[in-house]
C-alpha cells in the first residue's frame, strides 16, 4: 500500500526523482544548488520535489544534449512557470530559442565529418598534407580548442616556410 501512496503522492523524494528522471541524486542536489530546480523540506529536513520537477529535470537534460550550458538552461527555465507544469505553449517559447544552437552544432559536426579523413583535430605538425596544418602553433592565436574544426581558417601550408 505504501508504494501506491508514493505513486499518488504529489511530492517525490530525492531518490524517487532520481530514479524517475534517470539522474544521480548528486546531480539533483547540484541542479538545486544552481537554482534549476527547487524542493521543499520536511520537518526532518528531507527534500521533497513536486511532480513538475520531473519535467524541469528532463528539460535540463535536453538542454545539455543540445549543447546549452547549465547557466543557459537556467535562463530558459526562468522563463517557465514554477507554479504549474509547463504546457506546450510554454515549452515552444523556450525551445524555439534552441534552433540557432542546434544549427551551430550541425555545422560543427559537418566540418568535423569533412575533415575527419585527414585529421581528428590533434594539431600535429608531422603531416605535410594535414588538412588542419598548424605551423608554429598559429591556431593558438585564435583561441582554445581545435580551431580549424571550429570554423577558423587554417593558413595555406604551401605558403608557409615552417615544415
Amino acid at each position: 500500500m505504501s508504494g501506491l501512496m508514493t505513486a499518488l503522492s504529489q511530492h517525490l523524494t530525492i531518490g524517487e526523482l532520481a530514479r524517475r528522471a534517470g539522474v544521480a541524486t548528486s546531480a539533483l542536489r547540484y541542479y538545486e544548488q544552481l537554482g534549476l530546480i527547487s524542493s521543499e523540506r520536511t520537518v526532518g529536513r528531507q527534500r521533497r520535489y513536486t511532480r513538475a520537477t520531473l519535467r524541469r529535470v528532463a528539460f535540463v537534460r535536453a538542454a545539455q544534449q543540445v549543447g546549452l550550458s547549465l547557466d543557459e538552461a537556467g535562463e530558459a527555465l526562468g522563463r517557465l512557470p514554477e507554479s504549474r507544469t509547463p504546457n506546450k505553449t510554454d515549452w515552444n517559447k523556450v525551445s524555439g530559442t534552441w534552433i540557432h544552437r542546434i544549427d551551430e552544432r550541425i555545422a560543427e559536426l559537418e566540418r568535423l565529418r569533412t575533415q575527419l579523413n585527414s585529421c581528428v583535430g590533434c594539431g600535429c605538425l608531422s603531416l605535410r598534407t594535414c588538412g588542419l596544418y598548424n605551423p608554429g602553433d598559429t591556431a593558438a592565436t585564435h583561441g582554445a580548442g581545435a580551431r580549424w574544426l571550429l570554423g577558423d581558417t587554417p593558413p595555406d601550408p604551401a605558403r608557409s616556410t615552417a615544415r
